[in-house]
This record gives C-alpha cells, sequence and structure tokens, in this order.
C-alpha cells in the first residue's frame, strides 16, 4: 500500500512534546533519508553543540534537561517530516495535511508544518523556550502531577480547594481519565492527598521541578514573547489547531496570540483531537519520537486511526 493510501483523502500531522525523547530517537530517520540528514545536520550547525550525539549516544540525563530535550524533540519531529514528504515525493506524490496540531511543545513543530516559520526560526524558539522554562523553575520551583481516574469537573473543584491562594492549575487534558495538574510545591501536596481521597485510580509525581502550562511560567512567556516580536509569522498553509482551546488557528495574528501564553495555559488534547474529528479527519499521523499520542487518541475517539513512524516505513 503506498503512502497516499494510508493517509486517505482527510487527515491530519500531529506533532509529541515534551516527555517523548529517548536515547536513539531520529537515528533510523538519520540512517535512511537525505532530508532527514540534512536537517539534523543543520541543527547541530544552528545550536552549535553536537544535538545528534545526544539524540542517539544520549546519556538520558542530560537528552532530559530541558534545554536540550526541547530542540531534541523539535528536531526530531521535523525530520520524521521531511522523510515523509521525502518519500512521498519519490512516489510521485506530495504532502497535504487538511490540519496540524501539536501537544504543548509539539505545537511549534505543528506551526513549521503549516508553513508559519522556517526549520531554524523555530529552532532557536523552542531552544530559548527551553533555556526559559529552566530558568524560571529554578527562580520558582514547581511540580506536576499526572492524575488517572477522575472527571474534568471533579479535579476543578480539588484544583480550587487544594490552591487555598497558590498557584495551582489544570495544566493537561491529555484524554478522558487522564490529566496533569502543575504549579508550587505546597498546593500539590495538598492536591495530591484530596485526590487520593476522592478516589483517583492513580496519582503520580512527575521528576521535574518546572511547572509548565501554569502562572510560574510568566517569566519564561515575557522572554519569549520579546522573541515573537522579532518574527514575521506567516499565515497557516492549513488551519493549526490551538492547545489552550482547540479552535483553528488560520491567520498568523491568532497564531501569535496563541503563543503569547503558549507557556502558561493548559493544553487541551482532548478538545483538539475532537475539534479534528468534527472537521471530518479520519487519519492522525504521529510524527515525532515513539508513539505517546497515539494512546491518548485511543481514548478521545475510537474512529479515529493514529499511524506512526513504524506504520509509514520510516522507523523499525
Amino acid at each position: 500500500m503506498s503512502i497516499m493510501d494510508q493517509l486517505g483523502t482527510s487527515y491530519a500531522f500531529i506533532f509529541p512534546g515534551q516527555g517523548s525523547q529517548t536515547v536513539g530517537m531520529g537515528k533510523d530517520l538519520y540512517d535512511h533519508s537525505k532530508a532527514a540528514r540534512e536537517l539534523l545536520d543543520d541543527a547541530n550547525e544552528t545550536l552549535g553543540f553536537d544535538l545528534r550525539e545526544l539524540m542517539f549516544e544520549g546519556p538520558e540525563a542530560e537528552l532530559g534537561d530541558t534545554s536540550i530535550s526541547q530542540p531534541a524533540i523539535y528536531t526530531c519531529s521535523a525530520m520524521a517530516l521531511a522523510a515523509l514528504a521525502e518519500k512521498a515525493e519519490k512516489a510521485g506524490s506530495y504532502l497535504a495535511p487538511n490540519m496540524v496540531a501539536g501537544h504543548s511543545l509539539g505545537e511549534f513543530t505543528a506551526l513549521l508544518a503549516a508553513g508559519v516559520f522556517d526549520f531554524t526560526t523555530g529552532l532557536k524558539l523552542v531552544r530559548a523556550r527551553g533555556e526559559f522554562m529552566a530558568a524560571a523553575g529554578e527562580e520558582r520551583p514547581g511540580a506536576m502531577s499526572a492524575v488517572l481516574g477522575l472527571d474534568d469537573d471533579k479535579l476543578a473543584e480539588l484544583v480550587q480547594e487544594a490552591a487555598q491562594g497558590d498557584i495551582l492549575t489544570v495544566a493537561n487534558l491529555n484524554c478522558p481519565g487522564q490529566t496533569v495538574i502543575s504549579g508550587e510545591v505546597a498546593p500539590m501536596d495538598r492536591f495530591e492527598e484530596l485526590a487520593k481521597a476522592a478516589g483517583a485510580r492513580r496519582v503520580a509525581r512527575l521528576p521535574i521541578s518546572i511547572a509548565s502550562h501554569s502562572a510560574l511560567m510568566e517569566p519564561a512567556a515575557a522572554e519569549l514573547n520579546k522573541l515573537f516580536d522579532e518574527i514575521t509569522f506567516d499565515d497557516p498553509q492549513m488551519p493549526v489547531i490551538a492547545n489552550s482551546t482547540g479552535a483553528e488557528l488560520t491567520t498568523a495574528a491568532e497564531v501569535r496570540e496563541e503563543l503569547r501564553t503558549h507557556v502558561i495555559k493548559g493544553v487541551n488534547w482532548t478538545a483538539t483531537v475532537q475539534t479534528m474529528a468534527a472537521a471530518g479527519i479520519t487519519t492522525l499521523v504521529e510524527l515525532g519520537n515513539g508513539a505517546v499520542l497515539a494512546g491518548l487518541n485511543k481514548r478521545i475517539d475510537k474512529s479515529l486511526t493514529t499511524l506512526g513512524l513504524k506504520d509509514l516505513g520510516l522507523a523499525e
């Protein structure tokens, strides 16, 4: 079956975010795709350090550092996009997704895929994003906790009860029954006890001190906005589904507004996938390392098919 037959007539590209990194990421793409290889080589030159070695060989702890993992994930997804386009072109076809979307950091790769900016511009932005977020986390450490088995209304109630005037918020609505909470440590401690008492199936503190998608990231947002003001964004070539609302972004102005609060506002992946399904999308193509989003998508809408790199013959 050809790639275009696999994709069908109504498909969207989706891109994973931080946490999808693993040692060895992107190596299959690098070894088998000239287009992917050129992108990673360009990334090395732009960044001024050996991202390729960190992606392929680690060490895992260094690859997991926010300032490294973010450009690594962005670059790996961009390599997958380039390799897929290359494979389609060799078959006499071209890619024309109806929509694109990305989870958290993945939103930047979605904007690349939509032609809002070029690879190098996006790479510099995500490198800065990682550095600014790391600095904000050092200045005001926070916490993130994954919760399974409580509905959204109950979670919102518990977050409000635990906050007591401190910073605590719903960061990621990943899929029905799977949510991530973000904020300061003290209210997070209170929330976790309340969630367990309310019958959560699992409450797990994530091994990070950066409270992504919360008000603790306001210093990072302020620094990123200075960079955004220096960049000319192009209108998306196809709708980009916004992380924060699940709405379609169709103009450069809408993209800029979404990005201004990107690291502060939460990610509503459930609404993102529902928007694509309601628009008639039948196939989601996860371009990046692993298959994190495929598992979430199944719990959001079982009628959707999610294809990954292995399905497309781009990874072993």
